[in-house]
């Protein structure tokens, strides 16, 4: 009989790795992807796309051709990928990814005998997205924290202030920005759940640990309605920029244990 093994991914701003161990935790397999290096196409500067005003982005796509990679590494290098029993993974906090009206159907029909980059050529409403990097957004996050009533209720509600790397900020930049780009948005992932998602076939939840950086979930009650909470407390309330974030809340994210769903 064969014995288990376990594989470990850390999609990272510089690139993919993978470790595996075997129930003894003994590293039997490691491998890296270097963006740049290996994926030179895309055309980044050690796997970002700086720009102005301290924009760093990231393609998405870039992110599925390098776990294509990998795993074709590890196929030709003899590894027997059929006796791996589970898949953990991690990826860089803040980063976002864009998916587009109907690119749930892409997921659900992906095909191991095209590359991924290939099938998701149309799956994006945003092909490059922001990463932790980015510090583009202070605009953005003076205008929350002042709704809300302040950094520190941000900080009391959220687990921090806001800062112009995380999610909600660069959310309502895009929603200010671009917004045709943005209501032709069907999903938002975060790196680790866009990671996970291309293993599932299907929107994979967003883990509690990375929803904290988002300044988007209440961290008293884990739930994803502090935005609708920030509403009924603020004085000087602009309808229109929570209306948009509740419905980015109950539209676009799946929160661990909200769903039921922790496999």
């Amino acid at each position: 009989m064969s014995r288990p093994l376990f594989l470990g991914l850390d999609s990272s701003t510089q690139g993919l790795k993978v470790t595996v161990i075997n129930a003894l935790s003994q590293i039997k397999y490691v491998g890296a992807i270097n963006y740049a290096k290996d994926l030179p196409s895309y055309n980044t500067q050690d796997g970002t796309i700086p720009g102005s005003n301290s924009t760093f982005l990231t393609p998405s796509r870039m992110l599925a051709d390098a776990m294509d990679l990998i795993f074709s590494r590890m196929k030709q290098d003899g590894f027997p990928l059929q006796n791996v029993v589970a898949i953990s993974g991690d990826g860089q906090q803040h980063g976002t990814v864009y998916w587009k009206r109907g690119a749930s159907t892409i997921l659900e029909n992906l095909n191991a005998s095209q590359s991924l980059a290939d099938q998701l050529k149309c799956a994006f409403s945003f092909e490059n997205g922001p990463i932790w990097m980015d510090k583009s957004t202070t605009k953005q996050c003076r205008e929350l924290e002042n709704h809300v009533g302040g950094a520190l209720e941000m900080a009391t509600l959220t687990g921090s202030r806001a800062y112009e790397r995380f999610s909600a900020n660069q959310i309502f930049k895009r929603y200010q920005l671009y917004n045709d780009d943005y209501n032709n948005t069907e999903h938002i992932s975060l790196v680790s759940s866009y990671m996970c998602s291309l293993l599932l076939g299907k929107y994979a939840p967003i883990d509690y640990s990375d929803g904290a950086g988002m300044n988007l979930m209440n961290i008293n009650d884990l739930v994803r309605r502090n935005f609708t909470h920030f509403a009924k407390c603020s004085n000087k309330i602009n309808i229109l920029l929570f209306s948009v974030l509740i419905r980015f809340l109950h539209n676009h994210f799946i929160w661990w244990g909200v769903t039921g769903v922790g496999t």
